[in-house]
């Protein structure tokens, strides 16, 4: 085998890591999602669960939630193995290009936010980019949006936390705990609940922006599918069963709750992370 062939070869084993996880967890959600009747109205719960694994003090129970989290994360993995498979010194190919503009443009939102010591953390901004924006938008293929359970975004929200009180001690253990105390005593027990609550805040924004712009589509689509069936229900045959009235809307709202809002949290989500750890790591650090 040449090496144009090998290297078309690897390309397609790329892209099938980019695709396969994302069609394994519709596929998966297909073949064990559970029929609900329409006349039993709209329902709108959490995430899914497949199965639980015993464990002594619980059961952990492994829903639609993480399979598809893990699906969005290998097909994160395969687009950066695609983008950068057989790169050079001199870019030939476009997505050299392509990767070398996603690279320069989070340096220069680091840089821009973080200052030059803090480049180290382009990666894990990149990362937090990239997780959040394409676990948003894998609702466009029906799936359960990863970022629509709180457990996933508190998660990242944890250890983001854990980062940031990295940087608080660096400045040493006594000055971090007498920052709580700062202005003065009394204002301890706020400092403490505001230490507390910055990754609840965090996690509560984003998932709570996903999850009530799902909620309100859902809606939105239900209501319009049965003020269909209502207005143009006499139309004869199968014309009386189709839902006109849902065409169109649904989609024009998903450009907002599922493309725009999502891409937003993700944005904001990375430069709350950029801006926490930033102003916490002490200016001698």
């Amino acid at each position: 085998m040449d090496e144009k062939k090998r290297a078309r070869f690897v390309d397609i084993l790329l892209i099938l890591l980019i695709v396969l996880p994302l069609a394994g967890a519709v596929v998966l959600k297909t073949v064990t999602a559970p029929v609900t009747p329409m006349e039993k109205g709209v329902q709108i719960g959490g995430a899914q669960v497949y199965f639980t694994i015993p464990l002594p003090i619980q059961e952990l129970p492994i829903s639609a939630a993480q399979i598809n989290s893990w699906a969005v994360m290998l097909s994160i993995l395969g687009i950066c193995l695609y983008l950068t498979h057989g790169i050079k010194v001199i870019p030939d190919s476009k997505r050299q290009l392509a990767a070398e503009w996603i690279v320069d443009t989070v340096n220069k939102l680091v840089r821009s936010n973080m200052g030059e010591k803090f480049m180290g953390f382009a990666p894990f901004v990149a990362g937090i980019l990239a997780l959040s924006a394409l676990s948003s938008l894998s609702s466009l293929l029906g799936l359960f949006a990863p970022t629509s359970d709180l457990n996933i975004v508190l998660g990242w929200a944890l250890l983001v936390f854990i980062l940031i009180t990295h940087y608080k001690l660096k400045g040493g253990l006594w000055a971090y705990i007498k920052g709580f105390f700062s202005p003065i005593p009394v204002f301890a027990p706020l400092n403490i609940i505001g230490e507390v609550a910055t990754p609840i805040s965090m996690s509560f924004r984003h998932y709570g922006n996903v999850m009530s712009g799902m909620v309100i589509s859902t809606l939105i689509a239900y209501a319009l599918r049965s003020l269909s069936l209502t207005v143009l229900g006499w139309l004869p045959g199968v014309l009386g069963q189709i839902p006109f009235l849902q065409i169109g809307l649904p989609a024009v709202l998903s450009l907002y709750f599922d493309i725009f809002s999502g891409c937003m949290q993700a944005f904001i989500f990375a430069m709350l992370t950029m801006m926490f750890i930033s102003t916490a790591s002490p200016e001698d650090a």
